[in-house]
C-alpha cells in the first residue's frame, strides 16, 4: 500500500485511492462533496490540546512531533485503521493545514510506515 499526502483544497483524483481526511475540524470552506472523501478519521488527529498548544508554530514542530507520535503509540487507532484498508493499493491522507514541511499527517505517515513494516517483519519470522 502506498501512503500519499494531499491538502483538502487540492481537487481529488481517481489516483488518490482511498482518502481519509485525518483533521480533527473540517477544512474552512470546503463542500462535503468537492472533498470526496471514504473516510473522517478524527482519531488519526492530533488531540485538540496538543494542535492548540502548537498553532501551527514551526519553532515547535520537534516537540509537536514527538508528543504527536506519543498520542499516536498510546492509541490502538493506527492499528485499526491499517486493518480497515490493507487491501487498498493508495491510501491519501487529506488535511487542510497549509505549511506542508509541519504538518501532522508527516508524523502519520510514518508511524503507520513503521507500523506496516513492523507488522511485515513480524509476518516474516
Amino acid at each position: 500500500m502506498e501512503l500519499l499526502l494531499k491538502r483538502a483544497y487540492l481537487p481529488a483524483s481517481p489516483t488518490d485511492g482511498y482518502r481519509v481526511l485525518v483533521d480533527r475540524l473540517w477544512p474552512r470552506g470546503l463542500s462535503r462533496q468537492d472533498a470526496r472523501l471514504d473516510e473522517w478519521n478524527k482519531d488519526l488527529a492530533p488531540s485538540t490540546e496538543l494542535r492548540q498548544w502548537y498553532g501551527h508554530d514551526p519553532a515547535r514542530w520537534a516537540t509537536f512531533g514527538e508528543r504527536y507520535l506519543s498520542e499516536l503509540r498510546a492509541s490502538d487507532a493506527c492499528q485499526a485503521f491499517l486493518s480497515r484498508v490493507e487491501q487498498e493499493e493508495r491510501v491519501t491522507l487529506v488535511y487542510a493545514a497549509r505549511d506542508e514541511a509541519h504538518c501532522h499527517p508527516l508524523v502519520l505517515r510514518a508511524y503507520l510506515e513503521e507500523l506496516r513494516h513492523s507488522a511485515d517483519l513480524r509476518s516474516e519470522s
